[in-house]
């Protein structure tokens, strides 16, 4: 039991389990999942059917990818962590405040985030500048 519970609230399990049931739909797609339209079923089941595969196999391509793009983001991110954390292990201290931010960030939208910036005054639409239209006429 406590063997399942680490694997479900592994960080991994949730792109894990994805990958594998779109894995798994193909599998069964190319070993003859269509079989239904075989069948001599109503108009509006196998329509049905139809709908359901069409959507799934739009779809689950798209899953796919989102996963097997999340697992490779959080495998990059833990293999760059563990530098930080050996030298951690290894010295047995923590590291100074501005130990790791020596360098200039490179994203400029992390960059532009870390800066507050002043918000612009709206245009047009200050509060003494209320001039007449020409062509209009006031209501009586």
């Amino acid at each position: 039991m406590e063997t399942l519970k680490k694997v479900v609230t592994n960080q991994y399990f949730p792109a894990g389990a994805v990958l594998t049931a779109v894995l798994l739909f193909w599998i069964v797609g190319l070993l003859g999942g269509l079989s239904l339209l075989n069948n001599n079923q109503p108009p509006l089941t196998t329509l049905t059917w139809m709908l359901f595969v069409y959507a799934s196999a739009v779809l689950t391509p798209l899953a796919g990818l989102l996963a097997a793009a999340d697992l490779i983001r959080r495998w990059r991110r833990n293999r760059a962590a563990a530098p930080a954390s050996a030298a951690f292990a290894a010295t047995g201290t923590e590291p100074a405040a501005g130990q790791f931010d020596e360098t200039a960030p490179s994203d400029p939208v992390t960059s532009a985030a870390s800066a507050p910036a002043e918000p612009a005054p709206p245009k047009g639409s200050a509060p003494g500048s209320t001039k007449p239209r020409p062509g209009r006429k006031e209501a009586a």
